[in-house]
């Protein structure tokens, strides 16, 4: 009898090891441009892709500014007419991404086997409400003006669809919708999937192409977006500035290719960075303001410390979720000191949103990908436009900065409406 009674606490301590995630592939589409290297490199030098907004349409509104893609050749084609009759302009820019992150993970898979070992996460925060208004005039001309792609095309779930459908990937096939959460958290809900054995590729991210006159507005009566630097459109986003006034909206894809480490160290896969944690909260407190005290980030941050097995005085890194607004920068600043105490005097801070606005619910995945780059390049992105900081935080003001440690480890933030938050720890390999 006891013999039996030690060998099952024995059989229930043996658990497996928990499965290593690594990333090995990225894509970006962006307002500062299209390929990863393209984008790193003008984040690097200050570049901005926030512009006017051009049109009779914008004119009358308080916010005439924005983050737009710049329309190469590559973007101009996803974005036809023949393509954006059966699909959605945000899950065109997914499809990009996803080419180019699948190309440089190397993993294009072709057997049945690899196939279903391959998964997609990917979502988006908003429908194309453009999409929804020209559908509805086409409706008072007939029923038949309606086009069958209409509900295909709005369907948050159906940028993954595709993505799955075109490369026959049959793993996981997840959507995320969290608001301008849903980056980090599909990439999170992705990492979790590899690391539980439900898959041994995750294709992941997030997309959003919503910019328009009623969002645009719909914003504005928010008063949540920037109307103080319309004339000055590289000014308007300006993270833990004083000045700050509202975020600006921006628009792109970004995609990550990450896989079980064994798996790509077998097939002698680059791999850009390690993903130690992922850390969940809800605010449970307003549908867009976080809790004053910064209770719902602190809880984000310290349950992705404590998933990824470390201690807190191993970050020396935040990619802030800071969107230039009043309220929420200045409750994140007030989170971070909290949560790290004294460490947070030796922790560099930087919000990449001064150079291309607020993705939604692109966001926190197109901020991931700077933030796997810092990891992977030693070298941590600025904070563009801050000329009077909100506190005596490293906010890594303007200009980019080595990033010197014995190991680089850092937290991606990302909080969105209704009081979700996520956050991913992420590592030098």
């Amino acid at each position: 009898m006891r013999t039996n009674l030690i060998s099952q606490v024995r059989s229930l301590s043996q658990f497996p090891p928990r499965r290593r995630v690594v990333v090995t592939g990225l894509g970006v589409v962006a307002p500062l441009g299209s390929g990863t290297e393209v984008v790193w490199q003008k984040l690097l030098q200050g570049g901005s892709g926030i512009v006017p907004l051009q049109g009779e349409e914008y004119s009358k509104l308080p916010c005439k500014v924005a983050g737009l893609i710049p329309k190469d050749d590559t973007v101009t084609k996803a974005l036809s007419k023949s393509n954006l009759r059966s699909m959605a302009p945000a899950t065109c820019l997914a499809l990009v991404a996803t080419a180019e992150a699948l190309t440089d993970a190397k993993w294009l898979p072709e057997t049945e086997a690899d196939k279903e070992v391959t998964g997609v996460a990917l979502g988006m925060g908003m429908i194309d409400l453009k999409d929804v208004c020209d559908t509805n005039d086409a409706l008072k001309s007939g029923y038949n003006k309606v086009s069958p792609f209409f509900v295909p095309r709005i369907l948050p779930n159906m940028a993954a669809g595709q993505i799955s459908i075109k490369y026959g990937f049959r793993g996981p096939n997840h959507a995320v919708s969290t608001a301008c959460a849903t980056g980090a958290h599909s990439i999170g809900d992705a990492f979790r999937f590899i690391r539980n054995g439900d898959a041994d590729v995750m294709v992941c991210g997030g997309a959003e192409a919503c910019i328009s006159p009623l969002a645009i507005a719909g914003f504005c009566r928010l008063r949540a977006l920037s109307t103080s630097f319309n004339d000055n459109p590289t000014k308007a986003s300006r993270p833990f500035d004083k000045k700050r006034d509202g975020f600006v909206m921006g628009e792109g894809a970004a995609v990550l290719v990450i896989e079980e480490h064994e798996h790509a160290v077998k097939r002698n896969a680059k791999i850009y960075a390690e993903i130690l944690g992922y850390g969940l909260s809800g605010d449970a407190s307003h549908i867009t303001s976080p809790r004053e005290d910064g209770s719902g980030a602190i809880l984000s941050m310290s349950r992705a410390i404590r998933d990824s097995n470390i201690e807190k005085e191993q970050i020396t890194y935040i990619n802030a979720h800071a969107t230039s607004t009043p309220i929420g920068d200045g409750i994140e600043s007030t989170a971070i000191k909290t949560l790290f105490g004294q460490h947070s005097s030796k922790i560099s801070i930087s919000s990449t949103k001064g150079a291309h606005g607020h993705l939604l619910g692109a966001a926190g995945n197109l901020e991931a990908v700077f933030t796997i780059l810092a990891c992977h390049h030693g070298v941590i992105p600025p904070t563009l436009n801050l000329e009077e900081p909100v506190d005596n935080l490293d906010y890594v003001a303007n200009d980019p900065r080595k990033w010197e440690t014995k190991r680089r480890v850092a937290l991606k933030n990302s909080f969105g409406f209704g009081g979700t938050n996520a956050t991913l720890c992420i590592a030098q390999i």
